[in-house]
């Protein structure tokens, strides 16, 4: 696969392009900043060292409870008197100077563990991202007066061991400005981390990834902001700080080549990566647009339907003798019937109910004429 070409700069002349690189296939893997963001939250756990609150905390004191009676609640009480503290509660997380609930302990689970295919494809996923511009830029990086992204750098700047001379190539390249945004930001932290050892914070700057040291760390390592790395150690924390992809990164020219060898290609497996294989896209051309609309995908689709299909309107059989018809063709005959049965059924009725109304007369005037005095007649 043609990839495009990256210009390496020479760190002593920033107008000088020494020479092209190719960009590494590393650069072109998907960004996903949900993995980006999972791993670094795992990985940033990684660093934490254990506290508990000490065992006896609250516990030390033969407090014992008045039991009822009393008018008190059952809590233990210190016992002794002739001081404020006896007759307190104790021992309870309610009691002022007890112990906390469910105090913790120093076997919490600390770590985590995270597979190391996920570790690579957030590694691989952070440094696309540091070659996208509008990525690096939503980060907050000043980067505004950088010539090229990815920026790399001649192996001359490997040598450059004094500050003076590293904030000189930051400044060539247009990097100074994301630096003193970063001396800017310094302040005191909030909380109490500014009593621990741990008084200012700062935001991130330009991150230098070099494939020699030669006194690259000794020139770089003191300007706010900078932070350098070997290309044979890249760290997620570093590449994604607080999981948030897009950080500027500056290469040096035998780190930039490198990548490939570490990390592979799409057609050549990883020199130091076992198993590992490149994450690329599912699309090699996202713009689906494009592709829906190609002679190549038009040729083979059906027409697009221009009239509207008009559905009938759909009508209940049972109100309806057309449709009672079309589905059932015995309906007329079996109604027909049913009707001829009903008025056959009505017509016995009829002289069901004119039988009975001659018997109930009869029967009336056989009781009026047996209720009249003298002879019974019939």
């Amino acid at each position: 696969m043609s990839r495009p070409l990256v210009s390496v700069f020479d760190s002593a002349n920033a107008g000088n392009v020494v020479a092209q690189a190719n960009l590494p296939a590393v650069m072109t893997a998907p960004i996903r900043p949900d993995i980006v963001n999972y791993v670094h939250n795992l990985m940033s756990k990684n660093s934490r060292q254990a506290y508990a609150v000490s065992k006896k905390a609250g516990m030390q004191t033969p407090a014992q409870s008045w039991g009822t009676g009393r008018a008190v609640s059952r809590i233990p009480r210190v016992p002794g008197g002739g001081t404020s503290r006896s007759g307190q509660g104790a021992f309870g997380n309610m009691c002022r100077g007890g112990r906390m609930f469910a105090p913790t302990k120093i076997w919490r689970r600390w770590h985590r563990k995270i597979n190391v295919n996920q570790r690579r494809y957030a590694v691989s996923s952070a440094l696309a991202a540091s070659a996208v511009v509008p990525l690096v830029m939503a980060r907050g990086h000043r980067v505004d007066a950088v010539p090229e992204f990815p920026l790399v750098l001649s192996d001359s700047v490997n040598t450059c061991s004094k500050t003076k001379d590293a904030l000189a190539v930051l400044k060539a390249f247009g990097a100074d400005a994301d630096v003193q945004k970063c001396k800017d930001s310094r302040k005191v932290r909030t909380g109490s981390g500014k009593m621990r050892n741990r008084r200012f914070v700062m935001r991130r700057g330009p991150l230098v990834v070099y494939a020699n040291d030669e006194g690259i760390v000794r020139g770089f390592k003191n300007l706010s902001g900078v932070e350098c790395a070997s290309v044979d150690n890249l760290n997620l924390l570093d590449l994604a700080p607080g999981g948030h992809l897009g950080r500027f990164v500056i290469w040096t020219q035998g780190a930039f080549n490198k990548l490939d060898e570490i990390f592979g290609t799409l057609e050549k497996d990883s020199a130091s990566k076992s198993g590992f294989n490149l994450p690329h896209g599912n699309m090699t051309n996202a713009d689906l647009a494009r592709i829906i609309n190609s002679d190549e995908v038009q040729s083979v689709v059906k027409p697009a339907v221009t009239v509207a299909k008009v559905l009938p309107k759909k009508r209940n059989p049972l109100k309806n003798a057309d449709v009672m018809a079309a589905l059932n063709p015995y309906a007329a005959t079996a109604k027909a019937r049913s009707a001829e049965k009903a008025a056959a059924s009505r017509k016995n009725r009829q002289a069901t109910i004119k039988a009975r109304r001659a018997f109930s007369s009869r029967k009336k005037a056989f009781v009026k004429a047996a209720a009249l005095d003298g002879d019974v007649t019939f």
